[in-house]
């Protein structure tokens, strides 16, 4: 390999465990859900890396260095661009663990300055796209949980509560909204038992598909009461944390019915 000294540097994080990102640089699936259908990596070193992005451009290279779960390193080039072929840079990807999930740093290593540039925006689009692919598997039962964290309004035994909560939320949950801050399953609990005192019959249903982003969840939802009429609305936001639990709720009420 020619000396490469332009480099490209990206940092992310990443609300997943190394793990689990590291995932996506050792299966071909995954590996293509990021870069497009076709494209492949043969994980170790030596093996062959394929990058065959949706508009039918590919670039080639293989692995230098792989050491799970935080470091990948490989060579890479396009057969279309002489001016940069197979193998003629170098991509290190580093995770580290952090409060969050993981920290992605990349650093592109190239011959030139205007290899270098035509990059940036790319890795700015390939990396919050690879982000959302991780989060979307991370948060795969979000629709899930956030149905039973509804669900957990309309449960009259407080045990049998908390066991809902405790299945999907943090011990430590974050819940706010315009008359609710609380913090914990255990506070959670018994702040929910008024909800079943003045609005008896009272549930809480999501009303359209859930939204999600890199973690983060929108569900619109409706509060119906015994007789059937909707008696309000709202958004809930929900943001999960690496492992796929709700670390925080903060709820928007929309217009009273």
């Amino acid at each position: 390999m020619t000396a490469l000294p332009h480099r490209l540097d990206r940092s992310i994080v990443i609300r997943a465990s190394p793990e689990t990102v590291f995932g996506f640089f050792t299966d071909d699936r995954r590996w293509a859900s990021w870069w497009g259908a076709g494209s492949s990596i043969d994980a170790r070193a030596g093996g062959r890396v394929l990058i065959r992005h949706p508009d039918g451009t590919e670039a080639l290279g293989e692995v230098l260095d792989l050491r799970a779960p935080d470091r990948l390193v490989f060579a890479l080039g396009y057969p279309s661009r002489p001016s940069m072929p197979p193998g003629s840079s170098k991509v290190t990807i580093t995770l580290a663990e952090t409060n969050d999930g993981t920290r992605l740093q990349l650093t592109h290593e190239f011959a030139s300055v205007e290899a270098r540039d035509e990059h940036v925006q790319g890795w700015r689009y390939q990396l919050a796209l690879f982000a959302n692919l991780v989060a979307d598997e991370v948060c795969a039962n979000a629709p899930a949980a956030i149905d039973q964290w509804f669900a957990a309004w309309s449960e009259p035994d407080p045990v049998a509560r908390q066991g809902q909560l405790s299945a999907i939320a943090r011990e430590d949950v974050r819940f706010r909204d315009r008359y609710s801050l609380v913090e914990g399953i255990a506070d959670l609990v018994p702040h929910l038992t008024p909800a079943q005192h003045f609005m008896p019959g009272l549930r809480l249903q999501r009303t359209a598909d859930v939204r999600q982003c890199l973690g983060t969840a929108l569900a619109d939802w409706e509060a119906v009461a015994a007789d059937g009429k909707v008696r309000a609305t709202g958004t809930n936001v929900f943001v999960f944390d690496a492992a796929g639990k709700i670390e925080t709720a903060t709820g928007f009420w929309g217009a009273a019915k």
